[in-house]
């Protein structure tokens, strides 16, 4: 609560539950609830509501109590959470004789809205075949059938610039949004950025100026070095569906705030390369070299940063008027791991220190953001202390992810940051001072 009866509202709307493939089985809800307070989220999309045994799942242990899109959970206990009913589905068609594979983020106002778009959607695949079915219907249909339902609904391009199943991926996307969503182009309002993107890079495109840009974590698991790891801050008297929709229907900044991203470095497909080979190659290089692997001679997997680059027309650095604003941060247990020299964030190391500091600041947003260096001090080591400072000040250099790789994360000691520096950045709280 920031005042004056205003909420901040720090939004992860892209997840999965336990039935869609390479999720865990133990994504449920009692546990997403549990890590994402501890991530500090307090709004979570349910992802999958077209997945029968999910949808399932919702019904029973989620309820909205004041009829405004905004689902708590039914088990003992008062949640700090809500969540907004929301699924990805992959939409299969041929353009020109070749294959596009589109996902689509889907939001809508209940869990009987849901299941109409239910009813429409499977007539076009099997919805029980995975979390994140497939329909063979154009990304356009898409549209049309679930505003059809309702006006309310919210059809978003999801990790837009992923090579495999987006909108400008490398493999079977499109260069122009219009080409992929035809005449429903007019109704897309909002476009996800995705791991290895971030507002600076699709700020070179112009064509995008007209699209609110969210980020969210597509999060396979509840850890909270996945869940939450890009979020959405919003500013809002009272947290409903409606309001959420509206404030990235409006573009309206004093409401959407920022977003959340992770250095795009981070994800695993900035650059181009190949994982088999051990290749990975920053866009010019990778262009010179004819985007084939220097060692096996096959076909590079091109990264975001090189796609971004052929699309862009515009400078590094151009930013728009009137925009969400951004902060780069690093899930919290990759930096202790990265410290401590562990192999995993989820080791018991990582887990002990990461602990102590839920316990002394409540949630990790806090303690990578707000947290001062003396109060990190005296929480934790002052290696770790200064390593979360670094990232909040962009003293850190990711290596760059490439072909389903993720980025490394390395910390300068002299300076020496290169060129994935995170700029200097705010503290969140600055964010909600009232005016």
């Amino acid at each position: 609560m920031t005042g004056n009866n205003e909420f901040r509202v720090i939004a992860d709307l892209h997840i999965h539950g336990r039935f869609s493939r390479a999720t865990s089985s133990e994504m449920k809800i009692e546990k997403i609830t549990y890590f994402a307070q501890m991530k500090g989220l307090n709004l979570v999309g349910t992802g999958d509501f077209t997945h029968p045994g999910w949808f399932n799942e919702l019904k029973n242990n989620l309820k909205d109590p004041y009829g405004d899109g905004i689902y708590k959970p039914t088990e003992k206990g008062e949640a700090k959470i809500g969540y907004l009913i929301t699924g990805e589905v992959s939409t299969v068609f041929t353009v020109n004789g070749k294959v596009k594979k589109i996902h689509n983020l889907i939001l809508t106002p209940s869990l009987e809205v849901a299941a109409q778009i239910n009813d429409r959607l499977s007539k076009y695949g099997d919805l029980s075949s995975d979390g994140r079915p497939t329909l063979n219907m154009k990304a356009s249909e898409l549209v049309e059938e679930v505003l059809q339902i309702s006006s309310r609904n919210v059809v978003i391009p999801a990790h837009i610039w992923t090579p495999w199943f987006s909108l400008f991926g490398a493999f079977s996307g499109f260069d122009r949004i219009e080409d992929c969503y035809e005449d429903m182009t007019r109704h897309i309002i909002a476009i996800e950025t995705g791991l290895s993107s971030d507002p600076p890079m699709n700020w070179r495109l112009k064509s995008l100026d007209r699209f609110v840009l969210v980020s969210n974590s597509d999060a396979h698991s509840f850890w909270p070095w996945r869940i939450g790891r890009e979020a959405n801050v919003f500013y809002l008297e009272r947290m409903s569906y409606d309001e959420i929709v509206d404030a990235i229907r409006r573009k309206d900044t004093e409401r959407f705030r920022l977003t959340i991203e992770t250095d795009p470095a981070y994800g695993k497909y900035h650059w181009t390369g190949h994982r088999s080979c051990g290749v990975s190659l920053p866009p010019e290089k990778a262009i010179m070299l004819g985007n084939r692997c220097p060692v096996c001679g096959r076909k590079l997997t091109k990264g975001v940063e090189q796609r971004v680059e052929e699309l862009a027309d515009r400078p590094r650095g151009y930013r728009p008027i009137n925009v969400p604003d951004y902060l780069h941060l690093l899930p919290l247990s990759e930096i202790i791991s990265t410290v401590i020299g562990s192999t995993t964030p989820s080791s018991k190391r990582v887990w002990n220190v990461y602990n102590r500091l839920i316990q002394r600041f409540g949630d990790e947003y806090t303690v990578l953001i707000d947290a001062s260096l003396n109060e990190l001090l005296e929480a934790t080591d002052p290696e770790i202390a200064e390593a979360i400072i670094r990232v909040r000040e962009g003293k850190v250099k990711v290596i760059p992810g490439y072909d389903g790789v993720y980025g490394q994360i390395r910390f300068s000691h002299s300076g020496d940051e290169g060129k994935n520096r995170i700029r200097k950045q705010r503290s969140i709280s600055e964010y909600f001072k009232n005016d």
